[in-house]
C-alpha cells in the first residue's frame, strides 16, 4: 500500500537511524503508543543517525540527502510527528574514510533508532557493528555485497542490477550486438566492483567483449582510459563511478571523437556537472540507469516532492540520488516506522521491514516493493533516465521502468 507522501526525503535518514545495541533495548521503556522503545526513542522524540561524506568526493550528493531528509522532518513533525513523537536527527561526517565512519558510529549508536549511512566502503567497514547491535540500516547505496543481511534497507534494484537493465537497453536502443566490445570505468570497492559484477555477467550472457578500468576517486582526468577504449573499438562505456569522472569521460570522448552512447548507475551523476564545459557531451551521449526515478518524472509521488523542494531550495538543483533518493526512502521508512509504534525496538522495526511485500511508491522508486525476503533487492526494476539541462534535476525519463530478462535471471551470492 502506499503511504500519503510528506515530503518524503527525510524519511530515508528516518528509519535509516534505527540502531545502536542490543543490550540497551534491554532499557526499553512503554512509549507514547503504549509499546516499547529502543535506543534513541523517548516518548516525545525518535533520533535518528546519519553518517555521510559532507567533505569529500560525495559531498554534494551528501548535502542533498540532508536537504531532502530534512525537508521531509520538519514537514512531518509539523504534522504531528511519526508514532506521536517529533523526529530529530544527528548528522556526523565521515569523510568517505571508514575507520573515521567506525569512530562516529561507535559515540551514535547508543543514542540512534537507526543510522542513514553513505558510501559502500563505509558501510563494508561497519557491517559487523550493525549485526552486533542488531541496526536497521537505511543505505545511501546500492550495492549487493550486503546480501543477504537483514540489517539493510536498500532503495531499489542494486548496482550490478542497474549495469545488467543498462546493457540490456543498450542492446535494444542503440544495437549493441554481439561481438562488440563495451567499456567499464569504476570506481575500486564494493560501488564500482559490484557494477563491473554485473557487466561481467551480461557481457557473458551476450556474448560482448569487456574492457574494464579500475580508478579511485580521486581520478578526475580520465583521458587515458578514454584515448584506450577508442584504440579497442568500443561501442558503449558504462560508469560505476562519481559525477567527475562521468564529466570526464564524456568531455574527453566528445574531444578525440569518440561518439558512442555512456551509461553510469545512479552515483554517477550530479545536475551541477551540467554548469561546466562538459555540459554538451554529456546531454548529446550520458545515461543513468538507476531505480530511484528522475526528479522531472511525471509522477504524482515525484511532483510533490519536486513541489516541496524547489519552495525550501529555490535556487538549486535536485540530484536524483540526492535529495530525490532521500524522499524516495524516506517514503519507505515512514511505512515502516507507522508499523512498529507498538514496538519502536531494533527487533520491532526490522520486524516491520520484513513485512512489506508490495509497496508502490507512486513513481519515486521503479517497481513495487518487497522487502520479505533479505537475500535479493526489493526490485529488480530501473529507469534509463538523460543528462538534459532543461529539465529539474537535470535528468529526464526516457524509458519506463523496466526490468531486463537478464536481470530477472541473475541470481545473488552463488
Amino acid at each position: 500500500m502506499r503511504r500519503p507522501l510528506i515530503a518524503g526525503v527525510c524519511l530515508a535518514l528516518a528509519v535509516a537511524a534505527a540502531g545502536c545495541g542490543k543490550a540497551e533495548e534491554q532499557n526499553s521503556s512503554s512509549g507514547g503508543g503504549g509499546g516499547s522503545n529502543g535506543p534513541g526513542v523517548t516518548d516525545k522524540t525518535i533520533t535518528l543517525g546519519a553518517l555521510m561524506d559532507l567533505t569529500n568526493v560525495f559531498a554534494a550528493g551528501s548535502k542533498g540527502i540532508l536537504e531532502g531528509t530534512n525537508l521531509y522532518w520538519d514537514s512531518v513533525n509539523a504534522d504531528g510527528g511519526v508514532c506521536g513523537r517529533q523526529v530529530k536527527l544527528d548528522v556526523q561526517d565521515h569523510g568517505y574514510d571508514p575507520q573515521k565512519a567506525v569512530s562516529l558510529y561507535r559515540d551514535m549508536s547508543p543514542n540512534v533508532l537507526g543510522v542513514m549511512v553513505l558510501g559502500s566502503p563505509v558501510i563494508s567497514a561497519l557491517k559487523p557493528s550493525f549485526d552486533q547491535d542488531d541496526m536497521l540500516v537505511t543505505m545511501a547505496a546500492w550495492t549487493s555485497t550486503v546480501l543477504p543481511d537483514e540489517h539493510f534497507l536498500i532503495t531499489g534494484a542494486t548496482y550490478d542490477l542497474e549495469t545488467i537493465n543498462a546493457i540490456d537497453w543498450l542492446t535494444r536502443e542503440h544495437g549493441l550486438q554481439k561481438g562488440d566490445t563495451v567499456g567499464i570505468v569504476y570506481f575500486e570497492g564494493d560501488y564500482g566492483g559490484n557494477a563491473l559484477q554485473g557487466a561481467q555477467y551480461a557481457a557473458d550472457k551476450l556474448g560482448l567483449t569487456l574492457q574494464p578500468y579500475s580508478i579511485k576517486p580521486s581520478d578526475t582526468d580520465l583521458s587515458a582510459q578514454v584515448n584506450s577504449m577508442k584504440d579497442a573499438g568500443v561501442k558503449a562505456i558504462l560508469v560505476g563511478a562519481a559525477a567527475p569522472q562521468s564529466a570526464s569521460i564524456a568531455s574527453v570522448a566528445a574531444s578525440i571523437g569518440l561518439d558512442v552512447p555512456i551509461v553510469g548507475n545512479d552515483p554517477s551523476f550530479g545536475a551541477a556537472v551540467l554548469n561546466t564545459p562538459a555540459a554538451p557531451a554529456l546531454e548529446k551521449n550520458f545515461y543513468v540507469s538507476g531505480s530511484v526515478a528522475p526528479p522531472s518524472l511525471d509522477a504524482k509521488s515525484v511532483k510533490e516532492f519536486l513541489a516541496a523542494f524547489q519552495k525550501a531550495h529555490p535556487d538549486e538543483q535536485p540530484d536524483q540520488n540526492g535529495a530525490m533518493y532521500g524522499y524516495a526512502t524516506g517514503q519507505i521508512v515512514h511505512e515502516v516506522l507507522s508499523k512498529s509504534c507498538d514496538d519502536l525496538t531494533r527487533e520491532g522495526v526490522l520486524k516491520a521491514l520484513r513485512g512489506i511485500t508490495d509497496y508502490d511508491s507512486g513513481g519515486s522508486v521503479a517497481g513495487t516493493l518487497d522487502y520479505s525476503d533479505p537475500s535479493v533487492p526489493p526490485t529488480r526494476e530501473v529507469y534509463i533516465s538523460q543528462a538534459d539541462s532543461s529539465v529539474p534535476g537535470g535528468l529526464k525519463k526516457v524509458s519506463d521502468a523496466f526490468e531486463s530478462d537478464l536481470a530477472k535471471q541473475y541470481t545473488f551470492g552463488g
